[in-house]
């Protein structure tokens, strides 16, 4: 019985994991091929044109700078706060002496076994590690960021300009012994780290969801999972009628290359 028992596990619980893994490799395409056609890419033009504005006039701008990535780092450290409480609930979970499945063996379908129970709270617990991680990893790029954005004013101030140097320009002394400020490839990308950091630990909360209904069964992991598609889909994809692929900034037009959103030209 014990294998009929976990029939259901072996067949809902791959389905419910699938589901979600294939929607985001559908998504990544589709940032990758049209990032104007989702929140996602859009966005991130938004950010790439906010950075150059920031940077132009970094004088003034200092302290928005600050402020605005400062609201994104609290709600990186709220998420990342949360996860490791629950993965510190599970780790209390696993090492006491209680035995939690037996409330639920009666009313839980699939296996319910001291395996298969072990084996959901240690599916859980590595889930929200892993969100904890890449909450932790955009908390520094995002700290980077905003020292990067606030540290440029002098090279924009200076007058340079980006099509006369490249990433490696960083790296080279200028007079003085000092570095040259970084390009403005180089601060976006960084700046797109940490928000994409943050946008995968979020989903990897998310996905903790149908994780944390299988201790009640794998058929409500199944459904949650269904569920969570169509409303994901409903945030990520915007729908442009008529949309040429780039967008228009201050009278001229930012054309779209890949996942690197804008460059003004």
């Amino acid at each position: 019985m014990e294998w009929r028992d976990s029939f259901l596990d072996l067949v809902l619980i791959p389905l419910s994991l699938l589901l979600p893994m294939a929607y985001h490799a559908w998504l990544w395409r589709e940032v990758r091929l049209r990032p104007l056609r989702t929140a996602v890419g859009i966005n991130a033009a938004a950010r790439r044109v906010w950075a150059i504005a920031m940077m132009k006039d970094n004088a003034k701008n200092a302290v928005t700078v600050v402020q605005s990535v400062r609201n994104v780092i609290m709600g990186s450290t709220l998420m990342a706060t949360t996860a490791i409480l629950f993965c510190t609930g599970v780790a209390a979970v696993l090492s006491s002496t209680y035995t939690i499945k037996k409330p639920l063996s009666d009313a839980v379908f699939g296996a319910h076994g001291e395996y298969m129970m072990a084996l959901k709270y240690v599916a859980l617990m590595l889930l929200f590690l892993f969100a904890f991680l890449c909450h932790s990893l955009a908390i520094c790029f995002l700290n980077q960021a905003s020292f990067l954005i606030n540290t440029s004013g002098c090279h924009f101030a200076a007058g340079a300009d980006d099509s006369d140097s490249d990433a490696s320009s960083s790296s080279l002394p200028a007079a003085g012994g000092l570095p040259l400020p970084p390009t403005r490839d180089y601060i976006g990308d960084v700046l797109e780290r940490g928000f994409t950091l943050n946008l995968v630990g979020n989903r990897l909360f998310y996905a903790g969801v149908p994780l944390l209904l299988w201790i009640f069964g794998p058929l409500l992991a199944f459904l949650s999972s269904m569920v969570m598609v169509p409303i994901l889909y409903s945030l990520d994809v915007v729908n442009l009628r008529g949309h040429s692929g780039c967008v228009v900034v201050s009278g001229k037009s930012a054309e779209m290359n890949g996942s690197d959103c804008t460059h003004v030209v």
